[in-house]
């Protein structure tokens, strides 16, 4: 069992990106599991019994395999927020009349493993860094289908030698964070068609291709350059049954989308989203705001205040750099559009 689809039970090699932050739902998993693909779940925001109730709630909703996403945790982050972190967004604070954070609310990593290893989901991918090897064994113990994710050709190299059953080659184009783990962020933004084939030729383990690939023609040029299989983020974060508010799936699907960037502003890791005033307010301190999560912890307000305004200035909205490109806005009936596209596997180059 080598490819990707047989590794992780899946009829078509297709994966839904996992979206943090609220933006998954089950209901998209479902859909897209059902339909022979790969249902994700981002999940790095839940504690050890919300993953335990959200195993047990995606396994009611599908009886096929589905994945759980997690974020490996980054050395030095702060626990605690500063009065010195919010000078840059008083204004924000006090223009919605809303009250600053006294703490950052963060879930435990150690408790999220433990969870992970009771509860069991059939796949679990992991971006920021690789689980250590006594989390692998365990997950290889009990059937645990293991996916890490790299954005050069060294980190894929990395996740294979730690044990893992498939790689996501995640290019810059792609939306939402960025996963380098390796080398900064600015060291490691190589273009999906550029990373794909040199992660093919580096690995044996199945590459999962990543970023700017929202329709057929990207799925069939992936595919063609050695992906094993194709995971699509933006393109189902636009569909109806994403968490992503209504405001941001019509961005999504507008003119706007053409325009991405990649910024500190939303959570302070850097991620890649449609510009707005926010970004282009904050642009001359991106190197000022705190690290996640103390970032993060100061822009939940102002996020959930714009999505329930419907306020897509000061809103974080991801997404990659194919947006435009995106299909159906029902994940089932795009979920369609994309195996239909699906290459014939003997003209793979590898």
């Amino acid at each position: 069992m080598n490819s990707f689809a047989d590794r992780t039970g899946i009829e078509h090699p297709i994966v839904q990106g996992p979206f943090g932050g609220g933006l998954s739902t089950v209901e998209l998993l479902g859909v897209v599991s059902d339909g022979g693909g790969l249902g994700s779940f981002g999940a790095h925001i839940l504690d050890g019994q919300g993953i335990l109730d959200l195993v047990a709630e995606c396994r009611d909703r599908t009886s096929r395999p589905f994945n759980v996403n997690l974020w490996v945790p980054q050395p030095g982050e702060p626990r605690a927020v500063a009065a010195a972190d919010a000078i840059r967004l008083r204004p924000y604070y006090t223009a919605l009349g809303l009250e600053l954070p006294q703490g950052i609310e963060t879930s435990n990593y150690a408790d999220q493993l433990a969870a992970v290893l009771e509860s069991a989901p059939p796949v679990v991918s992991f971006v920021m860094g690789i689980p250590d090897a006594r989390f692998i064994q365990a997950a290889r113990k009990r059937g645990i289908r293991l996916v890490g994710t790299a954005t050069t050709v060294d980190e894929a190299v990395a996740v294979e030698a730690a044990g893992m059953d498939a790689v996501v080659a995640s290019g810059s184009d792609a939306g939402g964070h960025r996963g380098a783990f390796l080398r900064p962020v600015h060291e490691s933004l190589v273009g999906t068609f550029s990373l794909v084939p040199q992660v093919a030729r580096a690995v044996a383990i199945p590459v999962v291709a990543a970023g700017g690939i929202a329709d057929g023609r990207g799925v069939a040029a992936a595919m063609t350059l050695g992906a094993d299989a194709v995971q699509v983020g933006t393109g189902f974060l636009a569909t109806t049954q994403s968490g992503a508010s209504p405001v941001h799936r019509s961005v999504l699907r507008s003119e706007r989308a053409r325009t991405t960037v990649l910024t500190r502003i939303f959570s302070g890791r850097t991620a890649r989203g449609i510009s707005n005033r926010i970004v282009r307010d904050m642009a001359p301190f991106e190197n000022e705001v705190p690290a996640y999560p103390a970032q993060n912890a100061l822009m939940v307000p102002i996020r959930q205040h714009a999505a329930r305004h419907g306020d897509p200035e000061l809103l974080n909205l991801w997404s990659g750099q194919a947006a435009a490109l995106a299909g159906s806005a029902d994940a089932g009936e795009y979920l369609a559009e994309l195996i239909a596209a699906l290459p014939d596997r003997s003209v793979v180059v590898r």
